[in-house]
């Protein structure tokens, strides 16, 4: 049933999903992993911003899954295959290689982190190096890369309600005072438990999209032919792009705070090996999510002349499905949206208060701490929804794009110094310097339009992810550095490997 421009069945499913996340977060405030003990006092920063680091292997598997799979997956993933073909399965590959990385180097840092109270990666980093420029560095880099990651999100909901035609102002104002209210009451708990739902719902909304939509087109063979022959291969000129693209997002996403925050939750290192094994499970349902691009093709579905291609997916269920479904599939999209949301807000909330205010006022207790976080949080969650309606949506995805450039920079002061005690704090400092400098540069010289860089002299070219080159720089700048710090303290050059920071 449409009134006006608003097709009110979807608004009706969208209103009740809501309703039910909202319900569930709320209750979530009184749900505790690990009940406190009698007379002993709870640490409310880590009930609040960690869950009480106790939960077990199915609820990280949950919580690490929302806040990996974004509304970059559900939206922007299949939207590159819709409009450039298979350079946007670089996905799969970059999501195989980010799974090793949590499966060598998290569980390090879960060790670290219970033994003496990390809730941040810049807690390490202040630790390990004692330098305050580089444990700011981190937690500048962290919170720049985070606020255009929570903006992407808002967009993706933005994108939802536009197809439904709500007021798109009103719409977001709104899911995010609700975001806002729960999160405060409840941290963590409640991105885990809304996660839940938002799993359930979307692995319904993909086992019935690719069932019913090729019966629909006719079939995956009748579909696939009226897709362009040459959006189903990698053309040559683009596979130093997509290989150093799927290689340096693998690197770059557990860095970013709010996948280090879902980490630490867990209840023991084990965990976090177990769910770094399980996850990929989601992959195969990202993989499929991707090849919805190439239906959206077949289907007839049209860029919008705002949003361009990123209306895929939800003008393809609109398209396709009766509204009742089109509406649970889009209220899929948009709660998959508020997770991480929720979960990046807490993560750069957590750097404010433990890495800035703890640093101007010491003796902070964990319950001033936390009343920091909370609030901190309502600013960045409130920042990003803004950011959405007052500046231009292109500037949204190209930060988004430059994020992922300047948080891989800071790979060597977080997961180098985990496995290699010698590295030295000020050539690790200069390094960052270094690579964010390149990054940016060459960031600024493709105006933010993209990730990627041309590179080459004379016929020899190659488009490059501008994070690699950023990031050998500075890893160079390091190894050099730190050599030259050694040799003239007289003291030997260790090498990586030889055990993590203690």
């Amino acid at each position: 049933m449409i009134l006006g421009a608003i097709e009110v069945t979807q608004a009706i499913v969208i209103g009740c999903a809501f309703a039910l996340i909202t319900v569930v977060g709320l209750l979530a405030g009184r749900w505790h992993t690990t009940p406190p003990e009698p007379g002993v006092e709870t640490n409310e920063l880590d009930e609040w911003a960690l869950g009480g680091r106790g939960f077990g292997g199915i609820l990280t598997w949950f919580l690490q899954g929302g806040s990996v799979y974004t509304t970059y997956a559900f939206i922007a993933v299949p939207a590159l295959v819709y409009g450039g073909g298979a350079i946007g399965f670089f996905a799969l590959p970059y999501l195989v290689i980010t799974y090793m990385i949590a499966f060598i180097l998290v569980p390090k840092l879960w060790d670290l982190a219970r033994a003496r109270d990390y809730v941040t990666p810049a807690d390490f980093v202040k630790d390990r190096f004692g330098n305050p420029w580089l444990t700011g560095a981190v937690t500048l880099t962290g919170l720049v890369a985070t606020m255009p990651y929570i903006a992407l999100q808002v967009y993706g909901i933005e994108i939802c309600m536009s197809q439904i035609g709500l007021p798109v102002e009103v719409s977001l104002w709104s899911a995010f005072v609700l975001l806002a209210v729960i999160t405060y009451v409840s941290g963590l708990g409640s991105a885990t438990l809304i996660a839940i739902i938002k799993d359930v719902f979307i692995w319904i909304t993909v086992i019935v999209a690719v069932i019913y939509i090729p019966i629909h087109l006719g079939g995956y063979t009748k579909a696939f032919s009226h897709v362009p022959a040459t959006q189903f291969t990698l053309p040559g000129n683009l596979y130093v792009d997509y290989a150093t693209l799927a290689i340096g997002s693998g690197l770059a996403l557990f860095l970013y705070p709010h996948t280090i925050t879902g980490a630490l939750s867990a209840r023991s290192r084990y965990t976090v090996q177990r769910n770094s094994i399980l996850l990929p499970i989601y992959t195969l349902m990202l993989g499929v999510i991707a090849v919805l691009g190439y239906l959206a093709v077949a289907a007839g579905v049209k860029p919008d002349h705002h949003y361009g291609n990123n209306v895929a997916v939800p003008a393809l269920l609109d398209k396709v499905f009766p509204p009742w479904f089109a509406g649970f599939g889009l209220a899929s999209i948009a709660i998959g949206a508020l997770v991480p949301a929720a979960m990046m807000a807490i993560a750069a909330a957590n750097l404010f208060s433990r890495n800035i205010y703890l640093e101007l006022k010491p003796n902070a207790t964990p319950k001033q701490q936390v009343k920091v976080s909370k609030l901190a949080s309502l600013v960045v969650k409130f920042g990003a929804v803004g950011f959405v309606l007052f500046i231009p949506t292109t500037f949204v995805i190209n930060f988004q794009l430059a994020a992922g450039v300047w948080i891989l920079q800071t790979l060597p002061a977080v997961f180098i110094a985990l496995v290699w005690r010698g590295i030295d704090a000020k050539a690790t400092l200069v390094g960052w310097a270094v690579g964010t400098t390149l990054g940016t540069t060459l960031l600024v010289k493709v105006h933010f339009a993209k990730s990627s860089y041309d590179f080459g002299f004379g016929d020899h070219r190659s488009t490059m992810f501008i994070g690699i080159p950023a990031l050998v720089a500075n890893l160079l700048v390091v190894l050099v550095g730190t050599a030259v710090v050694r040799l003239f303290r007289g003291n030997p050059v260790t090498v990586p490997g030889e055990g993590a920071s203690e």
